[in-house]
């Protein structure tokens, strides 16, 4: 232990086992022992021979009883290795209580019989808001006023389980700070009785469910406008549906939205969205619900009483609402709505077919006008039917070939001479006999049908055109959704091709309604039109919404004038005036004008002395079966369309 042998001992003073800086205290320590016969074993540092210090655990007892031999008997044991155990202890457990304290979860330690807290953490103190202190010798109902009764309540459920007991719940601290904890309890052992102390780890899970949150909200509602989405509002309808509950589901469609898009761009339109939607969750108030369902459709769905006149009362809110300007950074927008209602189950036993009627009612509202509301009834339906029976119709006279053209005279106001021919589209179905072309030219539109039946006429008038001679041109009218696919250009190339015509003896007319829905996507094939050779027309020109700078962009062959003005020039000192405007305008463009609708020898004159280029309408033939078209050219005494006695003969032909 020392380091010494016996003969080196013996004799010496004791302070060669003693540190020599410890010698004072080491003595001392001896004095005291001397006068106490209850000495307990006591610990004390030791030197060994090589210098080195060691801790020692030293018993004494008193050695003789007559002086000068009294003395002591020493046991001195080394207790390196249980003063390092001991440190290892400690430090263990004051890396347990370290790590205890600062644990990131709050950690705290009831007893299961009075309820007191008799320990907490760190995380605890924080999440509670209050020191250790403040905490330890009281029980949740001093604690916790509103939440206290429930929280040992917990402890009651913890306290009679036999497995650990896990709860989430929302917590309040004094400041007003809403957490999310969740809870385990756990009943542990304690010095006097078994589940002695219930254990408790709260997890502060505040940011978990506010991220879970913002998913299940991305997952169910807009993110533009706020609103419900469109699978929430499928999720919601089919329940409604499934427990046959009373409701009214409103359709609303925004009337003029993509050309606020194209005013404000697409910054400026989501902007606007979004205060349409806040319109219309104050127009629903706590009546129901809104949904956006597309880019510029929402839905409500109401579930008040007396269903009808509140569904009503709210599509009519709606439109008033929405007919109101909207401010934006990017400027004012001017909008507008039409509302088609359904209710259930009235009007439909499944959401599919809920969904379906308030899409016709929503159509026939927009056929009614901008701004109206209109409720599904038999009508509807019945028209429906009849327009799904006419679709169908439509797919088997286009795929075989049963459509067919018509073909009206455009003259030369000068000299009366046929200069083309307007190739107009007819049908007759099988029932229901001829079919406008104000009625099935749209439906074609809307089934998706128009590129087919388009690219069949445009066909059919160019191998027409080949037969006529070849002063004579054919104008073709062109859908605006015929330039949607980008193939247009390839399509007349080959028609023109196939006919084995000059492409200058094939005109398109293009509305201005083409224009506006994509102005540089349409002028760039306009221009392509043009290198081929083809002639390009403005049909209905004043009637829309007309731009100077069209002409600026894009130099038109020929511009017609829509007959509207035509019928009134007689009368109307305005009328007129545009005719002549837009006459001065051609001329100073050098653009040809064709006057549409001319009926009578007055409105020809009129037109004539105006400067009008070209003249069509029934004053020189209506629109006429091929036939009849080569009957008129063949004939000596038609070459000249001028004079008014002919009028009847084609009337009557046509």
């Amino acid at each position: 232990m020392f380091g010494r042998t016996q003969e080196d001992a013996v004799g010496e003073d004791i302070g060669i086992i003693i540190p020599e800086r410890l010698a004072v205290s080491h003595a001392d320590l001896f004095s005291h022992a001397f006068l106490r016969s209850d000495m307990h074993p006591f610990e004390l540092a030791g030197v060994r021979a090589n210098g080195q210090e060691f801790p020692a655990e030293l018993s004494l007892a008193p050695w003789g009883t007559t002086l000068p031999h009294v003395g002591f008997a020493a046991i001195i044991r080394d207790i390196s290795k249980r003063i390092a155990l001991k440190r290892q202890r400690e430090s263990a457990k004051n890396f347990l209580d370290t790590v205890v304290r600062n644990l990131p979860a709050m950690l705290f330690v009831k007893d299961a019989e009075t309820r007191e807290y008799i320990w907490i953490n760190r995380a605890g103190e924080q999440v509670i808001g209050l020191p250790a202190d403040k905490i330890i010798g009281r029980t949740d109902r001093e604690l916790f006023r509103d939440y206290g009764a429930a929280y040992e309540q917990r402890d009651t459920d913890a306290i009679a389980s036999p497995d650990d007991v896990r709860f989430e719940s929302e917590f309040v601290r004094d400041d007003g700070e809403v957490m999310h904890l969740r809870t385990t309890r756990t009943m542990i052992d304690g010095p006097d009785q078994p589940r002695q102390y219930i254990l408790g780890i709260s997890e502060d899970v505040t940011a978990t469910r506010l991220a879970e949150s913002k998913v299940r909200r991305l997952a169910h509602y807009d993110t533009l406008t706020g609103v419900l989405n469109r699978s929430s509002f499928n999720e919601k309808l089919r329940r409604l549906v499934e427990r046959e509950a009373k409701f009214a589901l409103l359709s609303v469609d925004l009337d003029r939205f993509k050309a606020v898009n194209d005013q404000l761009g697409h910054t400026g339109g989501d902007t606007v969205l979004a205060a349409v939607a806040d319109r219309l969750v104050d127009a629903v108030g706590d009546a129901g619900w809104i949904a956006r369902v597309g880019g510029d459709e929402f839905v409500a769905v109401l579930t008040c009483e007396r269903l009808r006149e509140c569904a009503q009362e709210i599509a009519h809110a709606i439109t008033i609402s929405l007919a109101k300007r909207f401010t934006t950074d990017k400027g004012v927008a001017h909008l507008g709505a039409s509302v088609g209602i359904v209710l259930s189950p009235e009007d439909g036993s499944s959401a599919s077919e809920l969904r379906e009627n308030v899409d016709l009612a929503l159509y026939r509202a927009k056929q009614q006008g901008k701004g109206n509301a209109c409720f599904f009834n038999s009508e509807i339906e019945a028209a429906a039917d009849d327009r799904r029976k006419l679709e169908k119709d439509l797919r088997a006279a286009i795929k075989a070939g049963d459509i067919t053209l018509a073909y009206q005279p455009v003259v030369m106001a000068n000299t009366g001479k046929i200069t083309s021919l307007e190739a107009l589209a007819r049908w007759t179905a099988p029932v229901r006999g001829q079919v406008p072309p104000d009625i099935f030219i749209p439906l074609a539109e809307e089934c998706g049908l128009i590129d087919q039946l388009g690219e069949q006429l445009l066909r059919m008038a160019c191998i027409y055109a080949s037969t006529l001679p070849d002063s004579i041109c054919v104008a073709v009218n062109l859908s605006p959704l015929q330039f949607l696919p980008g193939n247009l250009v390839e399509t007349v190339r080959e028609a023109v091709e196939i006919a084995g015509i000059r492409p200058d003896r094939l005109q398109v007319e293009v509305t201005e309604g083409l224009v506006i829905r994509d102005v540089d996507r349409t002028f760039y094939q306009l221009a392509e039109l043009r290198e081929l050779g083809v002639k390009i027309l403005m049909d209905d020109f004043g009637v829309g919404y007309s731009s100077l700078s069209y002409f600026q962009r894009f130099p038109f062959d020929k511009v017609k004038l829509d007959k509207s003005f035509i019928e009134a020039i007689e009368v109307s000192a305005a009328a007129q005036g545009i005719v002549q405007a837009v006459i001065g305008l051609g001329k100073a463009l050098d653009m040809g004008i064709v006057a549409e609708g001319v009926e009578t020898p007055e409105q020809r004159d009129i037109l004539v002395e105006a400067g009008c280029t070209h003249l069509q309408g029934y004053l020189f033939g209506c629109a006429m079966t091929p036939e009849e078209i080569r009957r008129l050219l063949t004939d000596p005494i038609n070459t000249d369309l001028r004079t008014g006695s002919l009028f009847s003969f084609y009337g009557n032909i046509s």
